[in-house]
């Protein structure tokens, strides 16, 4: 009966590690995949202090959840910016990377509401997306619709090599 025990309990603890593992690999993926979308907003010099004592400070990070799209000749970037005025959103290429910045503006419906909940993150942002290639900087389009900033970026041609003879 006590040998049965054992061996009971060491199977248990074996689907307990496996559950765990599972578990701790669904985390590492959620983490690795959201990581680049995760910025931080600094607030903005309004931002309401919540109402009641249980409630946390509005929110620093939030995702800005993207996609690079490559198709042909080109590169095509969407981003999720939802709650923004085209107007606050800046877009620039440095390098093989897209920086967008901006500014998200926190909109009250009076100056005497007060806050039971708030997710919503606002206040200056910057977001860094690593371009899979080289792009053609002045040939880039960006436009904003529905909440989504897509960039349509040309890539730049592949780099030509030739042999120089020596005489």
């Amino acid at each position: 009966m006590l040998e049965n025990l054992k061996e009971t309990g060491k199977s248990i603890s074996q689907e307990i590690s496996r559950a765990w593992d599972l578990l701790s690999d669904g985390w590492r993926e959620i983490f690795n995949r959201s990581s680049n979308a995760l910025t931080h907003f600094s607030g903005g010099k309004d931002m309401p202090h919540p109402a009641g004592n249980n409630l946390l400070p509005y929110p620093r990070w939030s995702l800005l959840a993207g996609e690079i799209e490559e198709s042909g000749n080109e590169f095509i970037v969407r981003l999720e910016v939802p709650g923004m005025d085209k107007e606050n959103c800046q877009v620039r290429i440095e390098g093989n990377r897209l920086i967008l910045s901006g500014e998200k503006q926190l909109e009250r419906s009076s100056e005497t509401s007060s806050y039971h909940v708030m997710e919503r993150a606002y206040g200056a942002f910057q977001r860094i997306i690593p371009l899979p290639g080289s792009v053609i900087e002045d040939k880039a389009e960006a436009s904003y619709r529905n909440g989504v900033l897509t960039v349509r970026l040309l890539k730049r041609g592949p780099e030509t090599s030739m042999t120089i003879p020596v005489s």
